[in-house]
């Protein structure tokens, strides 16, 4: 678990430091519309395009960009894009999960690829690593909204699975099943939440030295870079030292 929650602090810190805003807003919007298209426009009846709505406001994503994007969706307005999940192994066998959302799945297809095989991975068939993984919700909180004891217990209380509290924040883990109504639980008990999503956790992580985790660290952000790519997903962890060159 702690592997994962690292990992998933060092998608944070790229995520942060990558954009130029505007290419985070344009994947954000996109998101947006693809979730109000395939509901309905009312985030409070459409769980997706909750989700959807809590991570642009989390990145302070202007109201009327939220707006704007829900009405094309409304108006059936704007491109059609297609969901797409690619698997794959990065440098020393790391198990890599990407979603992305595309109007040229040619086009994704072959960049993803060759992001990969430049890297020294290769790009896998779907189900070759999802496996590697659990599809799980995830809710999180910043960690000044409840003490660790108090937020264990609100999620055991609403049926959550696991719990993982840092000085980053909490991290409230749920079943597919389950994690809407462990979200709406939570949400009455300590206001919205600065993410609430279905992810991808890995169920182990495996360690990597500082030569193959720069190169796993350079793929992530040419994966999170590319715009049609929403999520990147993997199972590795890196050393301290290394994130520290990094910028971490």
């Amino acid at each position: 678990m702690a592997g994962h929650s690292q990992f998933k602090n060092i998608m944070h810190r790229k995520g942060r430091q990558d954009a130029q805003r505007s290419k985070l807003f344009g994947k954000l919007a996109r998101e947006i519309t693809v979730a109000a298209k395939l509901g309905t426009p009312d985030p409070a009846m459409n769980p997706r395009l909750r989700a959807a709505v809590v991570a642009a406001r989390a990145e302070n994503m202007p109201k009327d960009n939220i707006d704007r994007a829900i009405k094309k969706a409304a108006g059936n307005e704007g491109e059609n894009y297609d969901e797409i999940r690619y698997e794959g192994y990065g440098p020393g066998g790391v198990a890599v999960i990407v979603e992305a959302l595309t109007d040229n799945r040619n086009r994704a297809a072959s960049d993803i690829r060759s992001f990969f095989t430049k890297s020294g991975g290769n790009l896998g068939e779907t189900g070759s690593v999802a496996f590697m993984f659990d599809r799980t919700g995830i809710i999180e909180y910043d960690a000044k909204v409840a003490s660790d004891d108090a937020m264990l217990d609100a999620a055991i209380e609403a049926g959550a699975d696991d719990v993982v509290s840092s000085e980053a924040g909490h991290e409230v883990y749920a079943s597919q099943d389950t994690f809407r109504e462990v979200a709406k639980a939570l949400e009455a008990k300590f206001g919205e939440p600065r993410k609430a999503a279905l992810t991808w956790k890995p169920q182990n992580t495996v360690s990597v030295d500082d030569e193959t985790g720069e190169k796993l660290l350079k793929l992530m952000d040419l994966l999170n870079e590319h715009d049609d790519v929403q999520n990147v997903f993997a199972n590795f962890e890196v050393s301290d030292a290394l994130l520290a060159k990094m910028g971490g």
